[in-house]
């Protein structure tokens, strides 16, 4: 015959043991708490001196699970912010880097500011000026040292006019076009300039090296005067430029004479202005008299440059 399927518990001393246990748990409770609520009521001052060693006695506990709890809480907070430190930081990085670009977009505009408030005070310096515009563009790697003028014929540009900027001489006129025009920098080997030095009028020849310099030699050879830091300026021989206006500034001696800084550096110039020939009679005068006749081009009848001022 199959045992039942329902067997007591009463058939296992420790099953037996444990629901006799929970009982009599369950009564001491239940009386433990009656005692409680008697004292509670009639004897307030006794419930509270039990309620306060109770408190006392329970304190430690306590404040060992809240210190788990909060453990647990910043290792959870520490474990997400590892794992969201990645996109934060990209996050950042991205905000830095366009922050960094609006700085460097605002500098640029306050210079580009402060170029064209020069220019425009240039401007009033040289009330006959005949236009102002960009340089287009400028050569770097030829041996020639020619930009690009956003100014042509059309314009009243003439081939020999001085080409200035706030810092000092670009150039002159080389050639026209309809609406462009090229210019013969100081730097170019060809270009060759009538200078002085600006503290007592030393007259002096500039001619470019190609390399953002000029070689500065004095008219009466064998005597050389320069020394670093001397200005250099246009002395108005020749007829071409008119005089006064800044063409380079001394680093050096050399055998015949000194090494210059152009002032006006093409590269860092981003407007200029067109100035009429300082005494165009004189030039015209002195073409004539040597077989010389210019076209719109910038060439005479044998298909070489024009004469700069002092050549």
């Amino acid at each position: 015959m199959a045992p039942p399927n329902n067997r007591r518990p009463g058939f296992s001393k420790r099953a037996q043991y444990s629901i006799f246990a929970s009982y009599l748990l369950g009564i001491l409770g239940a009386i433990v708490g009656l005692l409680l609520l008697l004292i509670s009521i009639f004897d307030p001052r006794g419930f509270s001196a039990l309620r306060t060693i109770g408190a006392e006695a329970t304190a430690p506990i306590s404040k060992t699970l809240v210190e788990i709890g909060s453990v647990t809480g910043n290792a959870a907070e520490n474990v997400s912010a590892y794992f969201n430190a990645a996109s934060k930081n990209a996050a950042m990085k991205r905000e830095l880097e366009k922050n960094r670009i609006e700085i460097l977009e605002a500098r640029s505009l306050k210079q580009e500011n402060e170029r064209l408030k020069r220019l425009l005070g240039l401007e009033k310096e040289v009330p006959d000026a005949i236009g102002m515009a960009r340089l287009i563009s400028s050569t770097s790697s030829s041996s020639r040292r020619i930009a690009t003028l956003g100014l042509g014929s059309s314009d009243g540009i003439l081939v020999g006019q001085p080409v200035r900027a706030p810092e000092g001489l670009v150039g002159r006129v080389l050639e026209t076009g309809p609406t462009t025009a090229r210019i013969l920098l100081v730097s170019d080997s060809q270009n060759v300039i009538p200078v002085k030095r600006a503290n007592d009028g030393l007259p002096a020849f500039a001619t470019g090296r190609s390399d953002g310099t000029v070689e500065v030699k004095p008219i009466n050879l064998g005597d050389n005067p320069f020394k670093g830091g001397d200005l250099m300026i246009t002395s108005g021989s020749g007829g071409l430029y008119a005089p006064g206006i800044p063409v380079a500034v001394v680093i050096r001696q050399n055998d015949t004479g000194a090494i210059a800084r152009i002032l006006a550096n093409p590269a860092k110039v981003s407007h200029v202005i067109v100035q009429p020939m300082f005494q165009a009679e004189t030039v015209a005068a002195v073409q004539a008299e040597q077989g010389v006749g210019v076209d719109g081009n910038g060439t005479d009848s044998e298909g070489t440059e024009a004469a700069g001022g002092g050549e």
